[in-house]
């Protein structure tokens, strides 16, 4: 191998590796709804993040950091962050189709981008994104998105950005460690929840392999293949390329779901995209925050 193709598949190689990242969470996604009609979203949240917190402890293991009383409180709150997220997206999914509640989502992230962005040209990003989201929730149609599940698709955009801002100072402090601490934090926040709603269900044998496969899909592969290939790339060309997301869940929902979306919900879908990816390449350089899994 000379050293042109070596350079070729070093520069290939951790794009593989965020792609096959972004599919393994929208295929995860997919394989959780089918968890609904048992446990619900509710339950279906609590399995993921207490099978996923198991895996991050083995992983990671965080007993071996030391946090102080002020990085405990960011973690906390990155923690509850990351439940939250979790929880909404479940909930807005289980009435809008995958890709649609990946795009609103997606909001999230893009208006933190755009929020540390002081350039002029930053307004055509706004004013595509605002596009995008009055293409996917058209109010008063008969045929419109429905509302409850754009406003959770939404709900869970804000907890993504608090995910974010949190994350990156937690980050800063413990590094991946406060990952694993996080995702227990967000199982404890979310388990009362599910509990609650699912009851002796969440018990049934039965659920455990799918349960434990969503928790690989949306959880340990892909946050592994991310932490890798940030590594191997630079931090804008990583947010560009996740600005691909939405697209990734709708291709997944049409061939796991079934789920068609219209033209106007394909051009909003990418509008939120360009977007996103506009805001990444054309904001100042940030510390990456790691894309959660949904």
């Amino acid at each position: 191998m000379n050293v042109k193709q070596s350079s070729l598949i070093s520069a290939l190689l951790p794009v593989g590796m965020l792609l096959i990242a972004m599919a393994s969470v929208q295929t995860g996604a997919s394989l959780a709804k089918s968890l609904f009609p048992a446990v619900g979203a509710q339950g279906t949240t609590t399995l993921r993040l207490i099978f996923a917190s198991l895996l991050m402890l083995l992983i990671l293991r965080p007993w071996r950091t030391t946090f102080t009383a002020s990085s405990l409180r960011t973690v906390l709150i990155y923690g509850i962050a990351l439940g939250g997220m979790n929880f909404l997206f479940y909930m807005a999914i289980r009435t809008i189709p995958l890709g649609v509640g990946v795009a609103l989502e997606f909001t999230g992230p893009l208006a933190v981008a755009l929020f540390h962005s002081r350039k002029i040209t930053d307004f055509i990003w706004i004013v595509l994104a605002v596009t995008g989201l009055a293409l996917l929730i058209p109010m008063g149609q008969a045929d419109s998105l429905d509302l409850t599940g754009a406003l959770y698709a939404l709900g869970a955009g804000v907890c993504w950005a608090g995910y974010i801002l949190f994350g990156q100072k937690a980050g800063a402090d413990h590094g991946v460690q406060t990952a694993a601490l996080g995702v227990v934090i967000a199982a404890v926040f979310i388990a009362p929840i599910g509990i609650a709603h699912a009851g002796g269900a969440l018990l049934d044998p039965s659920l455990i392999p799918v349960a434990i496969g969503v928790a690989i899909l949306s959880t340990a592969l892909p946050y592994t293949l991310e932490m890798v290939a940030l590594t191997r790339m630079p931090v804008r060309t990583f947010g560009t390329l996740m600005s691909m997301e939405p697209a990734v869940g709708a291709v997944s929902g049409l061939l796991f779901l079934h789920e068609s979306l219209t033209l106007t919900q394909w051009l909003a879908i990418g509008a939120i995209i360009v977007a996103s990816a506009g805001a990444t390449l054309t904001t100042r350089p940030e510390p990456a925050a790691l894309m959660p899994s949904d």
